[in-house]
């Protein structure tokens, strides 16, 4: 059974008060070194900076804190689009456990996914991974192996094909991996535990995917709302030593439907204002084009009433879900 984080060791747990969250309001993320955690970091600061209290509630996954926002225990969170549908429906790793209160604040970036590899291997694709030792398992973070599936299909291969050194999570895997216990990881470009690992391996390289319908296929075969993406070397790039093709999919901030509309309408219009001051905290964020991405299909997922005030009042809503 899925397991709530308890309320009562959260420093800062939610309070109601007025039917109302009361101040501070916390942002779920997942570990430092993940992506969701640099994410989350920048996002944080920039509400800060203009009027809200925000702190950091880091935990192991998604598979954790996607529940603990939808039960009311934090008001915002950082996840992906698929993962966050799959919590709020109740389906895949969280059947038997839907959270419907759950709602989208906006939609960011999409994350830029990879396998790493040492920069000197032998190995230059995906599938030259067969019979390579390579992170497995990820029991504390379900949503890496329908990923790992995806990326595998697209050279033919299955999870069965390479040797699986189990690990918890992608931030214990490429702990895994400095260490020299396996060949290779899975993880979003540019978060730091990707730049750890680049400076203490001495160099790391992103296998690419073919840019091919057969590979679309694949990837959406085991995650439906992936693409592929075109990436080229560059500082928020480590380990991209050529242009190529990546798996990506949406990132973005949720929320819960309780949260008040006016605190949610201040949160995804900082969001809205502070690109530039989120890229300097985070790199990648410099790719996020607030007028391009903010606003899309999330169905089954909604956007927070006090989100939806904000877009229409800019003119982006679209009638979107």
């Amino acid at each position: 059974m899925m397991k709530l984080i308890p309320i009562a060791a959260i420093a800062s747990a939610v309070m109601f008060a007025g039917g109302a969250y009361a101040q501070p309001l916390g942002i779920a993320t997942s570990n430092p070194g993940s992506l969701y955690h640099n994410i989350g970091t920048a996002v944080a600061k920039a509400a800060n900076e203009h009027g809200l209290n925000v702190t950091i509630q880091p935990a192991t996954s998604p598979n954790q804190y996607l529940p603990a926002v939808g039960a009311g225990q934090f008001e915002f969170g950082v996840a992906n689009l698929q993962e966050f549908n799959y919590a709020l429906e109740g389906k895949a790793w969280f059947k038997g456990h839907a959270s419907p209160d759950l709602r989208v604040v906006a939609l960011l970036y999409p994350l830029t996914e990879a396998i790493f590899v040492r920069k000197d291997s032998s190995i230059k694709t995906v599938g030259d991974l067969k019979g390579k030792r390579m992170t497995g398992g990820f029991t504390a973070q379900n949503t890496i192996l329908p990923q790992l599936d995806a990326i595998y299909a697209t050279a033919g291969l299955t999870r069965d094909d390479v040797v699986k050194v189990q690990v918890p999570s992608v931030v214990a895997g490429a702990s895994a991996f400095m260490a020299g216990q396996t060949d290779g990881f899975i993880f979003a470009q540019g978060a730091g535990k990707v730049r750890e690992a680049d400076a203490a391996v001495g160099g790391i390289r992103a296998l690419p995917i073919p840019n091919t319908p057969e590979s679309v296929a694949a990837i959406k075969k085991y995650w439906p709302s992936g693409f592929l993406v075109h990436r080229t070397p560059s500082q928020a790039n480590p380990g991209v030593l050529e242009p190529g093709w990546f798996i990506a999919y949406p990132m973005m901030v949720f929320t819960n439907k309780n949260v008040s509309d006016a605190t949610v309408e201040k949160m995804t219009k900082i969001i809205y204002e502070s690109q530039k001051e989120m890229g300097q905290v985070f790199a990648p964020m410099k790719g996020f084009d607030p007028k391009r991405d903010m606003v899309g299909d999330t169905a089954p997922g909604q956007y927070h009433p006090g989100a939806i005030k904000f877009y229409k009042e800019s003119g982006m809503w679209k009638g979107h879900q």
